[in-house]
């Protein structure tokens, strides 16, 4: 076989009583029994494989918090149908393949390489086409069983082999009943007739499974030895074959693809049933849609006894104990994975484990999409997604981010989890700097689930933080299982300084769920309240891993980190926020504030533009503009500062007091530059419609300081008429 000449002279007889075979393999070929031989102990070895056991590193030099309990994960059973529509929701065009003609797939001489023989029962590698596993005795064909023209039961004429899966070969037939091609995939490839309409019977609950992402099935039937499943035929090509030709895939479009078959995992798991074997062999692109193609390994979630199927690669690190939806969940992390890199040592040293963002660029580029494959293939199971549908929720967060991104375009889309921005909701007509500030973090959407909704709401309404606090206390008693009225009562503690009680609180949760990310949100507002900035900032950073496609734990970390003057982060979160959201305003002003820290004045100034003129802080965004054109706590402002920021006051529409203010500022400034011989004067321009000579700027900021005075009384009127004396142009009388 495969090229070798066996000499039958030289083979073992099998030593079984009227057995005429002989050793193959070690193996008779033909009642299997082994031959007896002998290992030296010294050479026995055991395949073991090594689980992760290091901490992952982001490029931002975080990891995630592993391992939170020593129990397991607590999460409601209920699993929420999917609604998702769309390849790519909308965001991107994936490009379409036509559908292949079905007699185009079929292989002209079907044969499985040697190089891809392993015993489906042992995995240990095979030589031959046919025979007995040296290792465990199993016995197995790499020959198709079906011949084009065979007819299965009457209906379903074999047209060829088209592909080699684990059970065996898949084949192309047509139903000669209904004129259709269909698709022939063995259920159980056995010497017993009876064991075959057994696995049969067993997998008639697929029946039941109707989705547009998952291939349509028709029948079940028995051939000969073997069952198989009668299966829709879909044209296109897999994900495995596009990965293979085209290389890597664009960030945007293998996204696409795994978020689009997450709607059919969710719709698998709601069933009670899980998926196995997932990989980009059995995802299909067929038109503009995604299709599972195999459901050779589907079985019941409650199913202790079932075969399990796996490949190894994508398998998570429990899924031997028993396929779960977080297994499921893992296999589809692992294939967004292979799509978007080539990962080295695949099988090895990074079987359940992802290169770094040092040895892969794509990693470093795309943060937000690391730390969601950090979450779904986490070693332990608790550490992962716990539906399609959140990861799927996740997933396309990322993928608004990675398309805003690239496009320069924003893709803003209301939050399941959170509410909009704080700032935004403010009252626009207070034209203070606006600086960094814990109440500018969103807040968290309340579970209209949790047994103490109604009395949260209520008391959520009321204003006063001392009375909102009691209110909530009450609520607590009332509902001492609901986690949503300890957290927001630690909430408004915080905002009452009670930091040690909030504290405690928090503890409550976190020691009933060490999961529920919301720990981590409360505690890093009670920190950034007390100013324990680099603490706010860690709380938030695993946030972020928990809620990798969600903006505001971007934008709390970008806040904590500005508040310790980690300027650098602080840029880069505020900058993924503006430009995914621009309606997250609190990102445009602190990116604002935070470039202008560093001495980027235009940067700044470019990042205020950013807050659209739908917003109540349009103007306000303006008037900003107008204080960084003309600030010289990094940099002395020249002529073309002092231009644009006389230029974006005369274009507001501001009166009274906050009109006379900025006024005095920018003259003052100018003022300053031309007595100071930092700038020159020159007759041909013009500050607030004051020629740029030291007696127009003088007589400019003096009638800005009285008319300031006109505006208040007292004290505060007798200091600006005397500052106005002061700065008036010198005259002879």
């Amino acid at each position: 076989m495969d090229g070798d000449v066996y000499d039958k002279s030289k083979a073992l007889r099998c030593t079984k009583n009227g057995c005429t075979g002989i050793i193959e393999d070690g193996y008779c070929n033909v009642c299997g029994l082994a031959a007896v031989k002998f290992q030296p102990s010294s050479q026995r070895q055991s395949a073991t494989i090594t689980a992760r056991t290091s901490s992952v590193t982001t490029g931002t030099g975080s990891s995630p918090l592993t391992n939170r309990s020593k129990g397991s994960r607590r999460t409601s059973t209920t699993i929420t149908r999917s609604t998702r529509k769309h390849l790519g929701a909308g965001l991107i065009s994936v490009p379409e393949l036509p559908s292949t003609e079905p007699e185009k797939a079929i292989i002209p001489n079907p044969m499985v390489p040697e190089n891809k023989r392993f015993c489906a029962n042992c995995n240990n590698p095979l030589r031959r086409e046919k025979g007995f596993c040296s290792k465990c005795g199993q016995k197995y064909s790499f020959i198709p069983s079906l011949q084009p023209g065979d007819l299965v039961i009457g209906q379903y004429e074999v047209k060829g082999a088209i592909a080699y899966g684990g059970l065996g070969w898949i084949y192309l037939g047509f139903d000669k009943i209904l004129s259709r091609y269909v698709v022939l995939k063995g259920l159980l490839n056995t010497e017993d007739a009876s064991s075959a309409a057994v696995a049969v019977a067993e997998r008639q609950f697929l029946a039941a499974v109707k989705h547009p992402n998952i291939v349509g099935i028709y029948n079940f039937v028995n051939h000969g030895n073997e069952g198989f499943i009668i299966m829709e035929y879909v044209g296109g090509k897999t994900l495995r074959e596009i990965r293979k030709s085209r290389g890597p895939l664009p960030v945007a479009e293998a996204i696409a693809y795994i978020h689009r078959i997450l709607s059919a995992f969710a719709y698998l798991h709601s069933l009670g049933l899980v998926y196995c074997d997932f990989k980009p062999d059995n995802i299909m692109i067929e038109g503009g849609d995604v299709k599972l193609i195999d459901l050779g390994g589907v079985r019941r979630i409650d199913d202790l006894d079932g075969d399990i199927y796996g490949t190894v690669g994508y398998s998570a690190p429990e899924a031997g104990e028993g396929p779960t939806v977080v297994s499921d969940l893992f296999t589809v992390g692992r294939s967004l994975a292979v799509l978007l890199t080539d990962i080295k040592g695949f099988n090895k040293q990074h079987l359940y484990t992802l290169p770094s963002p040092e040895e892969e660029p794509i990693f470093a580029e795309q943060e937000s999409l690391y730390r969601f494959l950090i979450k779904a293939t986490a070693e332990n199971a608790d550490d992962r997604f716990q539906s399609a549908d959140e990861m799927a929720d996740q997933l396309l967060g990322v993928l608004r981010e990675v398309v805003a991104i690239s496009t320069n375009i924003p893709r803003p889309s209301a939050s399941n989890v959170f509410s909009g921005d704080m700032l935004a909701l403010g009252n626009g007509n207070d034209f203070e700097p606006i600086k960094v500030d814990y109440q500018q973090l969103p807040v968290p959407m309340l579970d209209s689930e949790d047994s103490g909704f109604n009395s949260v709401v209520n008391a959520s309404a009321i204003a006063d933080p001392v009375k909102r606090v009691a209110s909530l206390k009450i609520a607590v008693k009332l509902y001492p299982n609901s986690a949503e009225a300890l957290l927001r009562l630690a909430n408004s503690l915080i905002d009452t300084f009670e930091y040690s009680e909030a504290e405690h609180i928090i503890a409550q949760v976190e020691a009933k769920d060490a999961w529920d990310w919301r720990i981590f949100w409360y505690r890093g507002r009670s920190l950034m309240r007390q100013g324990k900035s680099k603490e706010a900032q860690a709380a938030f950073d695993q946030v972020y891993f928990d809620l990798p496609g969600e903006l505001a734990p971007k934008l709390a970390l970008a806040l904590a980190a500005e508040q310790a003057e980690n300027y650098q982060l602080a840029i880069k979160m505020y900058n993924l926020v503006s430009r995914s959201d621009p309606s997250y305003v609190s990102a445009a002003f602190g990116l604002g504030r935070c470039l202008c820290a560093v001495g980027d004045r235009n940067g700044a100034v470019a990042a205020l533009e950013r807050v659209p003129q739908s917003s109540n802080l349009f103007t306000r965004s303006r008037v900003e503009i107008a204080r960084t054109l003309i600030n010289s706590d990094r940099s002395t402002p020249g002529t073309q500062e002092l231009q644009a920021a006389s230029t974006a006051i005369e274009a507001l529409t501001l009166e009274g007091m906050d009109r006379h203010k900025l006024t005095k500022q920018l003259l003052e400034t100018a003022l300053n530059l031309l007595t100071s011989k930092t700038v020159k004067a020159a007759d041909d321009m013009k500050i607030l419609g004051q020629p740029f000579q030291e007696k127009h700027l003088r007589k400019g900021l003096e009638k800005a300081l009285r008319d300031m005075a006109h505006l208040v009384t007292k004290e505060e009127k007798i200091r600006l008429v005397d500052e106005a004396n002061r700065v008036r142009p010198r005259t002879i009388f």
